[in-house]
This record gives structure tokens, C-alpha cells and sequence, in this order.
């Protein structure tokens, strides 16, 4: 049960954070998310995984959609996905997956007295 306020709290914080503050404050949400609903450091880490990944792949097939993937296809020429932008939306969000996990992790080991 914690697992799944966690993170949906982490969701819905790092979906709102950022319109008020610097587009990195979902990791900042994260963080505070594992300090409050303190949880196994390797389940605040999925936790936070899971809710970007989710969170970050969702929006940006959103965003993506609207202009049939003209821009994300033109950046994913650039970057070495030979023009594939299902592949750089997947990388988005596994990025924006793992350093919101860390920042669980952290937040986790903090609550721990580890850090």
C-alpha cells in the first residue's frame, strides 16, 4: 500500500512541481516523497523509477503526437537512434526514471539515518 502512495504522490508531484519550478524539481518531489512515506530503499528506488518513467514516457507521447513527431524524429537523427523516436521517448523517460529513483534512494537512506 505504501508503495502505491508513493508513487502516485511522486507521479502527481513531479508532474506539478514543475510547472511552478525548474523543470529538475521532480526530483526534488521524489526525494521528499521517500522521506515522508519511508519505505525499503530498494522499493522508494522502483517507486520513484516506475512513477517517472510512467510519467515522463506518457507526456512526452502527448507532447509528440500533436505534430507528428516531426521534432523527436529530427533530434533522434542527431543522437544515435537513426531517426527512431519511439526510441529517444524511451530514453527520456528511463532517464527521467533513473534520476528520479536516486533521488528516492537518497531520500530513503536519509529517513535510515545512512546518509
Amino acid at each position: 500500500m505504501k508503495f502505491i502512495v508513493a508513487l502516485l504522490f511522486t507521479a502527481l508531484f513531479g508532474y506539478f512541481l514543475p510547472l511552478f519550478l525548474p523543470w529538475w524539481s521532480f526530483v526534488i518531489a521524489s526525494f521528499i516523497v521517500a522521506v515522508f512515506i519511508h519505505q525499503k530503499p530498494w522499493k522508494a528506488f522502483l517507486a520513484g523509477f516506475i512513477a517517472l518513467l510512467l510519467l515522463w514516457g506518457i507526456y512526452a507521447v502527448v507532447l509528440d503526437n500533436p505534430n507528428q513527431h516531426i521534432l523527436s524524429t529530427k533530434v533522434a537523427q542527431i543522437l544515435p537512434f537513426n531517426g527512431s523516436y519511439m526510441a529517444l521517448i524511451i530514453t527520456t523517460a528511463i532517464i527521467g526514471g533513473l534520476l528520479s529513483g536516486m533521488a528516492a534512494l537518497t531520500g530513503s537512506y536519509l529517513k535510515e539515518g545512512k546518509v
